[in-house]
Parts: structure tokens; C-alpha cells; sequence
């Protein structure tokens, strides 16, 4: 049972009453004290040696209120010996801050027999204090079904701490009068109810009720109840309402609530007011500030106040804070500061700190170190040590295994392993379940799977119609579609096919300024299909540049084209040169036309 030592205290225990002109009513709050206290106690006085018995409870209240311990006792005592059952609620709150809470005990007991619904509820928190549950049940029941808000809480609390059922109805009916703790607790409870639900129809409408109680509860100055309701309005969008409950939950002191109010600023591009807040945070103890505040002064190249206030949300039990101390001692290339402070955040369980001490390790060619690591960390939930996993066996030659990882990766939405599962898949000839990762993937944002997708689709793609006055129809196919999202994204293929198909269509502008980008990032079919395009245009010699950049990287045709040019342009040598290139290079089919060029050149050369 909690010291009532001050006014504060036993307004809110709900034990203190004083009697009006209807029984047992409880003391009104300070605000709705008379405001000429001196001249109504005087009245009560007189009342009160007067005989008057309420006169003598109200005056005992009143003393006992002020802290007056021995000027109440006598006036509460002469008020219980004669059958105020007010005065014994209040005699019993006036030997508990005695510490005879015993006697207090007994006093409270003959209050609440009288019927005192305050009295119940003191006596029920007695003896759940003693550890006599079924007698703290007992009265605080009493208390509760007489409509006293603080016994229903109590008594909710306490079928709640048994795992009872009944404890949401007198959690309810607590909120429903006010009881702002009451109407969080009800509101956690719908939360986790509604989680539970899977997101179906009860589902929405617990988490909808629950809002509700967040709602009354923060309106009554509940901070965590604002802290909660910010994060529901934050979920929803609504970041301006979201704002506003941080704040007010922060201004009352929760720092997570400055936290939270940090990383909405932040968002908005105000990171000197979220500095603000995260310091706020921070110095109170929040771990999660302390890490923002870091990761805000390493991005200014401020490497020692971030590795301070990294070192602050390790002290403050934030595992992150070791992590990202590891990261910054990487960046640094301090690599075993960086194993210290990864392998301490691993060891706490951290998984991504798993993952990158196992990088390190690998890094350093110690692979027998590495895998444990991306073990723990991929049975942990990492997909990125998953897909390292992966990777690992890949290079072991331990197909099925790594596959085994790249799938479980994939599943949980990793692009490159799902890139690799479907590359897999193809190799296996199961094209259904190639493509079906190929499109996660692609979707993703992988150019190689956006390339791969569509060469699939394009070889099961049928020809094209013919219009009936001979010219061919062009539809715009999904492959092409592909092919020129991993185009856009850079890749050189993709480039080359995005350019054959403009060809195909007589786009010869299209066409060249595709062929282009891909042999300006060094593909080398990009420069010899630009060469093509040029030499049809009348432009040989600068075909001949880019069939010579072609042919430089390894394409034979190019080499071959190269022999002919001049050849008509009667450098018999450097075409012979060029010839022999082409042989070199192949394949077998330019390789045996080359040859016959090379052979005639050397011919003409020695006639």
C-alpha cells in the first residue's frame, strides 16, 4: 500500500472522504474547496463541540487533509464512536500514515460493513499488500459493484495479475468513469487483441476501440497513452495529429515519445528541431535517441561526438549503439575495433552485427569463422546473412545448399537471391517457377532480372503478324517492356536488345541511341550493331571506329568487317591483319569466311 504522506498522495488513493449532507461522500478536489477554508472550519468547530457528530467528521477530514494527524484524531475517533462510517474510512487513512496499519485495517473494516464503498477499496488493497488475494478480491469487489472507480481498477489489476478473465469488464467499467491508467491498460490490452486477430473484421474494430481509449486516456494526460496514440496516427498518415500527441507526451516527460518526435522532424527535413528532441531524449535515457543523434553527427563527418552518443545508447542498454559503433570503426578502416564492437552487439543477440562480423571475417579469409556468424544471423531473421549463406555455398560448389538459402532470402522479399533462385530455376528447366521469381525480383529493382525475364518471355513470344499489304504490325510485347526497364537501369544487354527492336520497327534514331549508350559502357555487340546501323546509313568510317572498339574487345564479326572495309579500300595488309583477328576470334562460321578473306589478301599481296 502506497505512503500517504501528502494531500496529493491521498486524493488519489481515493481512502480519504468527508461527509456532506449525503453519506459518505468523498473529499471534492482542490479545486472545488471552499475558498474561505479558515472561516468553515471555524463553523465545523463550533459544530463540532457542539455535539454535532457529522460537524466533528467533516472537521477530523478536513485536519486530516492538512496534515494535522493530531488534531483530526480526536474529532474522527468521537465521530466513529458514534456511528460515522466516514469518519472510520478516514480514522483508518489517519493510522495507516501513522504506520498502524493493522488498526487501520480494523477501522476500515467497520466502515465497509457500514456500507463504505472507499473503505472496501482501502481494505482490499490492504490485504492484496499482506498477499490475501481472496480477501483483497472479496472487498475489492464490494468496492467496485458500489460504483467506486478506483476499486474497479484495482480489483481489474488484480483478476488481471491472475490471468482472469472478468479483468477487462471492471477495466472497462473503470475507464468508463475516468480512470485515465484504467483506460490505457484497456487500450494495450484491445492492441494486443487486435494484433492477434490477424487484421481481420475483429481485428480492425479492436484496434479501432483501442484508439478510442488512447484517445480519453492522453486527453486526461496520460503521456503513454499519447505516445501510443501518436505511433497509431503516425501508421495511418496523419503526421500532423501525430506530431501533436508526441509532443504533448514529450513535454510530460516519455522520452520515447521525443524519440518518436525526432524521427518525425527529421522526416520532414527539420534535423536541427529533431536534434533538439533527440538530445532531449537522449539524456533521459532513451537509447534509441542517443543512436539517432549518432548516426546525425557521423553523416557531418562529426566521427567523435557520433561515437559518443554511440557509446551512450550502449550504456543505456541500446544493443544498436555496439553496432553502429562497429560501423563507424569499418568506415574508418579500424577493422578490429570494428570485430570488437560487432561481436559484442552479436553476441547480445544483435543479428545484423552477426552479419557483418561474418563479412569481416570472410574479408579476411577466415571463412571456418565467417559461417557460424551468417548462421546465427539468418536463423535470427537476417536475409541479408541468408543470402550470404547462400553465396558461401555457391563458391563451394554446394548448389543445393546454397539454393536452399537463396529460397529462404528470397522469401522474404531479397531481389538478388530471388535473381539467383530464378536463374536456378531456368537451369533446371522449370521455366513456370523461373519466371515467377524472375518477376520478384525484376520488381525489385534488379536489372539482371528484368533481362532475364524478358529474353524468357521473348522466346516463347510467337511472330509477329504480317499487315496484308505486306508491312509488318508492331504490339508493343511485355518482354520489350522488360528490356527496357534494365536498359534505363543501365544494363548493357538489355541496351542491345532494346536497340534490335527499334531496328526491327525502322526506329533508326531509337535504335542508334541505344546501340550507343550500351557501347559507350563497353558492350561490345552495342558497338558493332552501331557500326552495322552507321554503315547502312553511309557512314563507313565511323562504323569502322566502333566495329574497331568491337573487334579490340573480342567480337569477331567486327573483325571480320573490319578485314572488308579494307579490303574495298585496298589496304590489303591491314586487312589481312584484321582477317586473321576475325579467324582468331570466331566463331567457326566468321572464323572459316575470315580465313578464305585472309587467304585471298595474301594472294593479292604476293601476286
Amino acid at each position: 500500500m502506497d505512503v500517504m504522506g501528502d494531500k496529493a498522495t491521498l486524493f488519489e488513493t481515493g481512502r480519504f472522504v468527508q461527509p456532506s449532507s449525503r453519506e459518505d461522500t468523498e473529499t471534492p478536489d482542490e479545486t472545488g474547496e471552499i475558498a474561505d477554508e479558515a472561516a468553515e472550519e471555524l463553523r465545523q468547530r463550533l459544530a463540532a463541540e457542539a455535539g454535532d457528530v457529522e460537524a466533528m467528521s467533516v472537521l477530523g477530514a478536513m485536519l486530516l487533509r492538512r496534515g494535522d494527524l493530531d488534531g483530526a484524531e480526536p474529532h474522527l475517533r468521537a465521530a466513529t464512536a458514534a456511528g460515522d462510517r466516514a469518519a472510520a474510512n478516514n480514522l483508518g487513512v489517519l493510522l495507516h500514515q501513522r504506520g498502524y496499519a493493522d488498526e487501520a485495517a480494523g477501522w476500515w473494516r467497520i466502515a465497509a460493513v457500514a456500507g463504505s464503498a472507499a473503505a472496501a477499496h482501502a481494505l482490499g488493497r490492504h490485504h492484496r499488500e499482506r498477499g490475501d488475494e481472496p480477501a483483497a478480491e472479496y472487498w475489492l469487489r464490494q468496492a467496485a459493484e458500489q460504483g467506486h472507480t478506483l476499486g474497479a481498477y484495482a480489483l481489474a489489476d488484480l483478476l488481471e495479475h491472475r490471468g482472469d478473465a472478468g479483468a477487462e469488464r471492471w477495466m472497462r467499467v473503470a475507464a468508463e468513469r475516468g480512470h485515465r491508467e484504467a483506460a490505457y491498460r484497456l487500450a494495450r490490452a484491445l492492441d494486443r487483441g487486435a494484433a492477434g486477430e490477424n487484421d481481420g473484421d475483429n481485428g480492425v474494430h479492436g484496434a479501432a476501440e483501442a484508439e478510442q481509449w488512447y484517445r480519453q486516456a492522453a486527453a486526461r494526460g496520460h503521456r503513454r497513452a499519447a505516445l501510443h496514440l501518436g505511433t497509431i496516427l503516425e501508421r495511418r498518415g496523419e503526421l500532423k495529429e501525430a506530431g501533436r500527441w508526441y509532443l504533448t507526451s514529450a513535454k510530460d516527460g516519455e522520452a520515447r515519445a521525443a524519440c518518436a518526435l525526432g524521427f518525425l522532424l527529421r522526416d520532414a527535413g527539420d534535423t536541427e528541431n529533431a536534434a533538439v528532441w533527440w538530445l532531449r531524449a537522449a539524456q533521459d535515457g532513451d537509447g534509441n535517441a542517443a543512436n539517432a543523434l549518432g548516426a546525425l553527427h557521423a553523416e557531418r563527418g562529426e566521427t567523435q561526438t557520433a561515437e559518443r552518443w554511440y557509446r551512450a545508447a550502449m550504456d543505456a542498454g541500446d544493443v544498436n549503439g555496439a553496432y553502429n559503433l562497429g560501423l563507424l570503426c569499418a568506415e574508418q578502416g579500424r577493422t578490429p575495433q570494428a570485430e570488437q564492437w560487432y561481436r559484442r552487439a552479436a553476441y547480445a543477440g544483435h543479428r545484423e552485427a552477426a552479419n557483418a562480423l561474418a563479412i569481416l571475417l570472410l574479408q579476411g579469409g577466415d571463412e571456418t569463422g565467417a559461417e557460424p556468424w551468417f548462421s546465427k544471423a539468418a536463423e535470427a531473421g537476417s536475409v541479408d546473412a541468408a543470402f550470404n549463406l547462400g553465396i558461401l555455398h555457391a563458391g563451394r560448389g554446394e548448389d543445393e545448399a546454397a539454393l536452399g538459402w537463396y529460397e529462404r532470402a528470397a522469401a522474404a522479399g531479397h531481389t538478388e537471391a530471388a535473381l539467383q533462385v530464378g536463374m536456378a530455376r531456368l537451369r533446371a528447366g522449370d521455366e513456370q517457377e523461373a519466371e515467377r521469381h524472375l518477376r520478384c525480383a525484376a520488381g525489385g529493382g534488379s536489372a539482371e532480372a528484368a533481362y532475364r525475364l524478358a529474353t524468357v518471355l521473348d522466346a516463347r513470344r510467337p511472330p509477329e503478324p504480317a499487315h496484308e499489304l505486306g508491312e509488318p504490325v508492331h504490339r508493343r510485347s511485355e518482354c520489350e517492356e522488360w528490356y527496357e526497364r534494365a536498359a534505363s537501369q543501365g544494363h548493357r544487354r538489355a541496351q542491345v536488345r532494346v536497340g534490335m527492336h527499334a531496328a526491327a520497327r525502322g526506329d533508326v534514331v531509337e535504335a542508334a541511341r541505344w546501340y550507343r549508350e550500351a557501347a559507350e559502357a563497353g558492350s561490345r555487340n552495342g558497338a558493332f550493331n552501331l557500326g552495322l546501323l552507321l554503315a547502312r546509313e553511309g557512314s563507313e568510317p565511323e562504323a569502322a571506329v566502333w566495329w574497331q572498339r568491337a573487334a579490340d574487345a573480342g567480337h569477331g564479326r567486327a573483325a571480320l568487317r573490319l578485314a572488308l572495309v579494307y579490303a574495298r579500300r585496298g589496304e590489303l595488309a591491314e586487312g589481312q591483319r584484321w582477317a586473321d583477328r576475325a579467324v582468331a576470334l570466331g566463331p567457326e562460321s566468321v572464323a572459316e569466311r575470315a580465313a578464305r578473306l585472309r587467304d585471298a589478301l595474301r594472294q593479292e599481296l604476293s601476286a
